[in-house]
């Protein structure tokens, strides 16, 4: 799926109006969709809805009827559902009693999705989604197309040209038509299997499918019995632990031991999902066009024009920076909204490269752009303690309550505001912003560090905001917001002095006045 082949010409079917139908076993992935969506309710009626010692007919029947209702509507989606791939769009016909007709200029489509599970793979075929900015759902999703129609339509949307001729591509078989060299695909970033590894190892990817099944058991199995099994497990444990009489070094040492077995089964998980996620990654440019594909079980080749992106943001945790990593992601007009548990848009450029490299990356795409910049404006540390307000008030009440549970000793926890009002200078301390003709730049996280920034003409609206807490301090917030602004920070120029607060939001309006809108 790395390389597209040579779009085909239209089916034999449909080729007099040059209407194109869905591959034939489309109503087959459709079906198992919908399935899929209601798998749940069918399993919870087959199992919860016998009452006694009798047998309702209903009971059986109605998940029988539920699924050839479901057959029946795949299968007339597929014979419903037309397509025409034109000069300038793609026309989409669709429904049976209520018909619709969908019309998507090509030069209107940000980003293009082609995704490949394994069953996908099995049949040759491959589902192509379409999106544009705003929105929650794609503009069309194709299911499902064959995988070199796929591929051919993804082209299109990239050249936004006419499709080619069939005597026009090479005689070899599925082979692309050659490219001019200023249009050749260049590879940016390609993660080999060790890469993979190191990211696994170096995230906490782990704990959400801890958290995933955790979540599931608590949803299936009865409170009462988890809580026995648990009650009974804890008890089980404490007796074989009293039994070995071990004492309390050896109690240690057994905690110690099973705290590093939980470690290393999350950072075995968290490579697991790497594996499964990123496997074959790889990032190139063509046309000023960015593509990502990537997957082991299910591929995901993702594009989006360069001129598409929103924001930028490079994001480094603890871990990854003591090895020397950083990730590099973005945000497109077209990855506002999400579907589902997926979500949509390209956003990762690098999941995990050294600096150095993500700062060649910046600067190959972003030319006009001085990355990193040569002066990051501090704000002023005053006012520091703002940012650990909730432990100012909290861990006092705490140690009240400690020590009137246990005595003085209780009073220990006050040694945690020393800390917090340490961590919290560092923290501002931290925090920064650069401006410049071309782009506006943020930084900020001190146990977490990350860099966000976007181009000016980019953005499309400024806000000034003034807390209780900022009227006191003398300090002004300054939100800029752009068309895909879901990064995991925000752009905001945050506990500026009044003065250069507004000073600075008077500039950027004056700028972004005699600056052409462009996303």
């Amino acid at each position: 799926m790395s390389t597209p082949p040579a779009p085909l010409p239209p089916d034999r079917e449909s080729a007099g109006n040059g209407e194109r139908r869905l591959h034939p076993w489309s109503w087959l992935f459709v079906l198992m969709m919908q399935l899929r969506q209601y798998l749940l309710p069918l399993v919870a009626l087959l199992v919860f809805g016998q009452r006694g010692d009798r047998d309702p007919l209903w009971a059986q029947l109605v998940p029988v009827i539920v699924i050839v209702l479901l057959v029946v509507a795949s299968v007339l989606q597929y014979l419903s559902y037309r397509y025409r791939i034109g000069e300038d769009a793609i026309t989409i016909r669709s429904g049976l009693l209520s018909r619709n007709r969908r019309e998507i200029p090509f030069a209107r489509i940000h980003n293009v999705v082609v995704h490949q599970n394994p069953l996908h793979r099995l049949f040759g075929v491959a589902e192509l989604r379409l999106e544009s900015a705003g929105g929650n759902r794609p503009e069309a999703e194709m299911r499902v197309l064959r995988l070199d129609q796929a591929l051919a339509l993804e082209q299109r949307v990239r050249r936004r040209g006419p499709l080619l001729q069939p005597g026009a591509v090479n005689d070899a078989p599925g082979q692309p038509p050659p490219l001019p060299e200023s249009e050749a695909r260049h590879v940016l970033l390609r993660m080999s299997g060790r890469d993979i590894v190191k990211l696994g190892l170096l995230s906490n990817r782990g704990w959400v499918l801890v958290a995933a099944a955790l979540g599931a058991l608590a949803q299936v199995v009865p409170r009462g019995s988890l809580d026995r099994a648990i009650e009974q497990g804890g008890r089980e444990v404490f007796g074989y632990a009293n039994g070995l009489q071990a004492g309390m070094t050896g109690l240690l040492l057994a905690a110690a031991a099973l705290l590093l077995v939980g470690w290393l089964a999350l950072r075995a998980l968290s490579v697991m999902l790497a594996l499964l996620r990123y496997h074959g990654f790889e990032l190139s440019e063509q046309q000023r066009r960015l593509t990502v594909s990537s997957g082991l079980l299910s591929r995901v080749r993702s594009s989006v024009a360069l001129r598409r992106i929103q924001a930028w943001t490079l994001s480094e945790s603890t871990l990854q920076r003591w090895a020397g990593y950083r990730q590099l992601r973005v945000d497109s007009a077209a990855s506002q909204g999400s579907e589902g548990n997926e979500q949509r848009g390209l956003r990762e450029l690098a999941p995990l490269a050294t600096p150095g490299h993500c700062d060649e990356l910046v600067c190959h795409l972003l030319p006009d752009v001085q990355w990193p910049p040569l002066q990051w404006q501090d704000v002023p540390l005053r006012g520091s303690w703002r940012l650990c307000l909730t432990s100012l008030w909290l861990t006092p009440l705490l140690a009240a309550a400690l020590a009137w549970r246990w005595g003085p000793a209780g009073l220990a926890a006050l040694a945690w505001l020393p800390i917090a009002l340490w961590t919290a200078r560092l923290q501002l301390a931290r925090i920064g912003w650069y401006r410049d003709d071309c782009y506006i730049a943020v930084r900020g996280g001190w146990w977490r560090r990350w860099w966000r920034w976007a181009e000016l003409d980019k953005l499309q609206a400024l806000r000034l905001s003034r807390s209780p807490l900022d009227r006191l301090l003398g300090t002004s917030s300054l939100w800029l917001d752009t068309a895909g602004a879901r990064g995991d920070v925000a752009l905001c120029l945050r506990y500026l002095p009044q003065a250069q607060a507004a000073d600075l939001l008077e500039e950027l309006g004056r700028a972004l006045a005699k600056r052409r809108l462009r996303w």
